[in-house]
């Protein structure tokens, strides 16, 4: 069964599309584990460790991915965790898309991406491992 981590990093205070994606994931199969609001990288990190996920899936929707993914992938990589697919989502501007994934964000997804292509992409990604 593929295991993801949906987490909210940051001071971000809206988590009703975290849900939604948490929900289409549990619908489809996934054992989904939401870490809630106002989480720390470290923290982050922590708990995908521990619940040894194969998927972190971040949503941002504040702006500060430009601080907050750099520090998550420093610490994916610092516990040797790369074999885990990290996914973005949120308002991420399409100029920084590029610079997220140059630091190891394997997909963003922006608004209004359909729950299914998400679904679909995950288990690919997963499968291929």
């Amino acid at each position: 069964m593929i295991r993801v981590l949906v987490a909210k990093p940051g001071l971000d205070g809206h988590d009703r599309g975290a849900k939604v994606i948490a929900r289409a994931l549990r619908d489809a199969g996934m054992e989904v584990v939401y870490t809630g609001l106002h989480q720390t990288p470290e923290q982050i990190v922590d708990a995908a460790l521990q619940e040894d996920v194969n998927v972190l899936a971040l949503s941002i929707l504040s702006g500060a991915h430009p601080t907050l993914v750099p520090r998550i992938m420093e610490l994916v990589r610092a516990n040797q965790m790369d074999d885990m697919l990290v996914l973005l989502g949120g308002i991420i501007p399409e100029d920084d898309i590029p610079v997220m994934l140059a630091q190891g964000v394997a997909r963003v997804f922006g608004p209004g991406t359909d729950t299914n292509d998400i679904i679909t992409y995950i288990r690919q990604q997963v499968s291929a491992e």
